[in-house]
């Protein structure tokens, strides 16, 4: 027997719902929707449900909107039958019934993120602690002390002393060898940057050296170090050195391609930030690029910097890259439709309504609460009274007639910005929701559902 899919909704859903489910055409399972008596879904509460859902026969599931906030595991105890919280958006039902595949599995990589504090000798122990437990929450598995040309760092081994104490994994970064020493002496567990000259310091200690060229660019100096560390049996990375744009960017490129020729089962690192740091663009989009390479490549080992304030979610992104490269490659697939944390500015289905869609739910409004949505021509605000259509805020607001209600004014205003900076964007809007940046911007930890919900949206929203 096929499952049988339950949908609860509101009034103002349910046509909409009905026409999408039976477009689906043949499908494994069947459904039945049941409008549980409110006019807008996300606001039925767990109490609503349970006094008023009365279950058709044989249900297995029961799929609720996906910004209904409830105990969904208190609702299937009650009713003994599973209750899960579907899209947020009724035109992503489809692939949520998996008529586009079942949802990745994003909780795997094989790429280690160094996170380098590069103004390390600068900080205060106490500081550097606060740095490190903020790189290791954005997905950091390596704190990367930078050492800074002719400026001391007296409280080195200290720092690594310290970081091992607290469970980080270390690595220490410096052009000077005394440096690199006094790090690997206080337990580091990598040094960075060791080549042909200075590699012995890494047959004195448990340390495990990243190797570069002592002649910048010459794979063969690599080489070298490369066979020194065999020889000595010891653990090391090697890394060939990204270049900036313009200073060597597409011949480096090329230095990790034939690297990865020469040396096949060589542990490889990149360092990102000549990308990401230098070059006037949204990081986001680099990453997932050089991500791609690495993943091509078989680099398992990525160095991130964040020191301009357009880089500050660099660590988050690369971690967030690393995991949806990883599933594309065990797909062999593109990387598309994994997760859109990195489509940060755009997205790929910004208006999930239709202009006709927007038309008839409209005209099914019978109260005087507005309702705000975008589509392809612009900003959509209607209510009972009528329906309005613009691309500025600004042109929408004089009709509305709320310039006596302060409160109430200033919600709309909100709302109103809101949905143009997402229609120019082409981003997503959802009333009384944040935009959605990805990792490009922390998630609010408040939910608008919820608020809306107490009374603190909807009251403003008040019937005239």
């Amino acid at each position: 027997m096929p499952e049988r899919l339950v949908f609860l909704t509101g009034h103002l859903a349910k046509a909409r719902l009905e026409r999408l489910l039976s477009g689906l055409g043949e499908t494994a399972f069947s459904w039945e929707i049941v409008d549980i008596g409110v006019k807008v879904a996300a606001l039925m509460t767990e109490e609503i449900i349970k006094r008023r859902l009365n279950l058709p026969e044989g249900a297995d599931r029961v799929i609720l909107p996906g910004r209904y906030r409830g105990d969904l595991d208190k609702l299937s105890a009650h009713f003994g039958i599973p209750f899960v919280r579907g899209p947020d958006e009724v035109a992503d039902l489809p692939a949520f019934l998996g008529r586009a595949g079942q949802p990745p599995d994003l909780s795997r990589h094989a790429m280690k993120i160094f996170a380098e504090i590069v103004d390390a000798s600068g900080l205060s122990l106490d500081a550097l602690l606060a740095r490190a437990r903020k790189l290791a929450a954005a997905g950091a598995d390596v704190i990367d002390l930078g050492c800074l040309p002719e400026t001391p760092f007296p409280l080195l081994g200290e720092v690594v002393r310290m970081l091992k104490g607290e469970g980080f994994s270390v690595s220490v970064d410096s052009a000077n060898i005394e440096e690199l020493r006094i790090g690997a002496q206080a337990g580091a567990d990598f040094v960075l940057s060791l080549d042909e000259n200075t590699l012995p310091l890494a047959f004195d200690y448990p340390v495990v050296p990243v190797l570069i060229p002592a002649i910048p660019g010459d794979l063969d100096s690599l080489g070298r170090a490369i066979e020194a560390a065999e020889r000595a049996g010891i653990k090391f990375i090697a890394d060939p050195v990204l270049d900036p744009i313009h200073f060597g960017f597409a011949a480096s490129l090329g230095r990790f391609i034939e690297a990865r020729r020469r040396w096949a089962e060589v542990e490889l690192m990149m360092g990102t930030g000549n990308l990401t740091e230098l070059t006037d663009a949204d990081t986001s989009g680099i990453t997932a690029v050089l991500a791609g390479i690495c993943s091509e490549l078989d680099i398992r080992n990525v160095l991130t910097v964040h020191v301009s304030p357009h880089t500050v979610r660099t660590v988050e992104e690369h971690d967030l890259a690393r995991r949806i490269l990883f599933a594309a490659r065990a797909d062999g697939a593109l990387p598309r439709s994994y997760h859109s944390g990195l489509l940060q500015v755009h997205d790929r289905k910004p208006f999930p309504a239709t202009v006709a869609d927007i038309e008839a739910l409209a005209a099914d409004v019978r109260d005087a609460n507005f309702r705000i949505m975008t589509a392809e021509d612009g900003i959509h605000i209607f209510n009972s009274k009528g329906h309005a259509v613009a691309s500025d805020a600004f042109e929408l607001f004089a009709g509305l007639g709320v310039e006596a209600d302060g409160a109430h004014a200033f919600y709309l205003g909100a709302e109103l910005m809101k949905a143009e900076i997402a229609w120019r964007l082409g981003k997503r809007y959802v009333q009384d929701e944040p935009l959605d940046f990805g990792v490009a911007a922390p998630a609010p930890e408040q939910n608008r559902t919820r608020l809306a919900e107490a009374g603190h949206t909807l009251k403003a929203k008040k019937e005239r």
